[in-house]
């Protein structure tokens, strides 16, 4: 038994063959048997195993892609295009399209219409995705089926991910904010690392991951995302995410975040690779009970009252006492940074904060009453009761009043800091932008159907990710197009995209394509969303 390599002059291939000698008693003589085992990689040597067809084993469509260019029509539809071709519009408007296709050239289409459908057909399982295409033209044009649509996601590697992300990056204006904050998606893998039990944001006793977003302050959109692990807290996320922002080459950074991000070491951080930040902080911080005293019982005055916040208003300027540890030089860094420092006072908020301040106090003490403490409020029983156990009394309790005092002394502040932003209306106007993210993670898990994943394998929960945070752009930007053009005072986005979609496209081979009848206020709704609208019939009436 021997090998033998013969090369295709035709294709440039070597195939490598096993060849078998034997005798052929008729013709008498020494004859072969060959058998294909493999073609022989160039670069490498190595013998690339197929399939015995001249196919490398395992391959799908997805890795022999079929020619470009338009698919010719095969056969005569009439399918529902109104809907679709809004996202057409929108893929052009965004530069998602051209950027998907750019990174993802083979399959750029199959992730389009899988987008397509998560918001067409919310909360529905992509098993279902046949069906909906069958009825829609959208741009695969195709079924994919649940196998095709898992090695779609296990197609999608993380070098392409990240290029996408560069290239939708460069499209966000440079001088806007970018909003940042995470959210946690509940799974049942046990197969996947990153499912970790941690603070689950929806209340559920189910290991998770947590999910990062970055939206634009202006375009409303989001251009980049990453997961973690579920059992890493908020604060800890800031140092690597901004060693990404670096990799993919982002500049000009400026971070709004929400105080679960504040600690001194983030905050330091920002300083020494000179980000812009804006951040909630807490009302307990040295610096702002320090300023909540200055301002006293001036903190209702009607001088400092913002009509249009509805707010009473107050801003300084304060020294941030910055450190930086440098390990290479053994020594510290400690220096002064300028901060602008911006609080808010508001009276509603002062009688909610008391109601809650009082609804912990006695959970506190009820489990010091009964025994049964809670390892996490240790430090605040310390800090408001003093406790003594005696074998006759039990346990009694009295009050830290000057702990309780100071605590009432912050009802109804809340507190933004800033390395560059000096208004503090401009400030808390920016920190509201970090809304279109709560909204966006409601998406998310609603309407795109993530709250739970069934995932079960690193490779397709990446990918399903990916697929997912697409058709995020396209929902984010119809929420913020409705927002601006009022729609929402007469459509939810789900009678918005169903008041499309019943828009006919006819198809027969050999033709053009046939637009159905479009009323005139569909053709506004598409004006009002941005985009160049399919034309109204003639003698269609509002």
């Amino acid at each position: 038994m021997g090998v033998v390599h013969q090369h295709d002059k035709r294709s440039g291939i070597t195939y490598v063959y096993e060849s078998t000698s034997y005798w052929d008693k008729e013709k008498k003589q020494p004859r072969s048997k060959r058998k294909l085992i493999g073609r022989l990689d160039p670069t490498t040597g190595e013998v690339i195993p197929t399939d015995g067809r001249g196919k490398r084993r395992g391959q799908t469509n997805l890795e022999n892609p079929a020619k470009r260019g338009p698919v010719p029509i095969m056969q005569t539809e009439r399918l529902f295009y109104g809907a679709t071709y809004l996202f057409d519009q929108i893929g052009i408007e965004t530069g998602v399209t051209a950027d998907l296709k750019t990174c993802f050239p083979a399959t750029y289409k199959q992730i389009l219409s899988i987008a397509y459908y998560l918001i067409l057909e919310d909360q529905n399982p992509l098993f279902r995705f046949k069906k909906w295409a069958k009825l829609h033209r959208h741009p695969y044009g195709k079924d994919i089926p649940s196998q095709r649509s898992t090695e779609l996601f296990q197609s999608i590697t993380e070098e392409a991910k990240m290029h996408f992300f560069r290239l939708q990056g460069k499209r966000r204006a440079e001088k806007e904010y970018w909003a940042y904050d995470s959210t946690s998606i509940s799974g049942y893998s046990e197969s996947i690392k990153q499912f970790k039990y941690g603070k689950n944001k929806d209340g559920e006793s189910l290991p998770q991951i947590n999910l990062a977003l970055l939206f634009g302050e202006k375009s409303g959109l989001p251009f980049y995302y990453r997961k973690i692990a579920g059992n890493i807290p908020d604060v800890k996320t800031i140092r690597e995410f901004i060693r990404e922002l670096d990799i993919l080459g982002y500049e000009k950074i400026k971070l709004v975040m929400d105080r679960g991000y504040y600690s001194a070491e983030n905050i330091n951080t920002l300083y020494k690779e000179h980000l812009k930040f804006l951040c909630g902080t807490s009302t307990a911080l040295s610096f702002a009970k320090k300023f909540i005293r200055e301002i006293g019982v001036r903190k209702d005055h009607y001088e400092y009252y913002n009509s249009d916040l509805e707010l009473y208003v107050f801003s300084k300027t304060i020294a941030w006492d910055y450190e930086q540890v440098r390990p290479y030089k053994g020594d510290t860094i400690n220096e002064e940074r300028r901060m602008y420092l911006h609080l808010y006072f508001n009276p509603e908020k002062l009688s909610d904060d008391g109601k809650a301040f009082n609804r912990k106090m006695d959970i506190l003490k009820e489990e010091l009453l009964s025994g049964k403490r809670n390892p996490e409020h240790e430090k605040d029983y310390r800090k408001y009761f003093v406790v003594k156990e005696t074998p006759k009394r039990g346990v009694s309790l009295s009050f830290k009043q000057d702990a309780i005092d100071a605590a009432h002394e912050r009802y109804g502040f809340f507190v933004l800091i800033s390395n560059e932003v000096k208004d503090p209306v401009t400030a808390l106007a920016l920190y509201r932008m970090r809304d279109i993210i709560e909204k966006a993670f409601w998406n998310i898990k609603e309407r795109l159907n993530l709250r739970r994943t069934l995932t079960s394998s690193e490779s397709s929960l990446e990918g399903k990710l990916f697929v997912e945070f697409v058709a995020l752009i396209y929902l984010s930007y119809i929420k913020k197009k409705m927002d601006e053009a009022g729609l929402f005072s007469r459509y939810t986005m789900h009678e918005l995209m169903d008041e499309l979609d019943v828009i006919e496209c006819f198809t027969e081979p050999g033709k053009a394509p046939i637009q159905g009848e479009v009323l005139t206020k569909q053709e506004q709704l598409y004006r009002d969303l941005g985009v160049t609208p399919l034309l109204a019939s003639p003698e269609s009436s509002k």
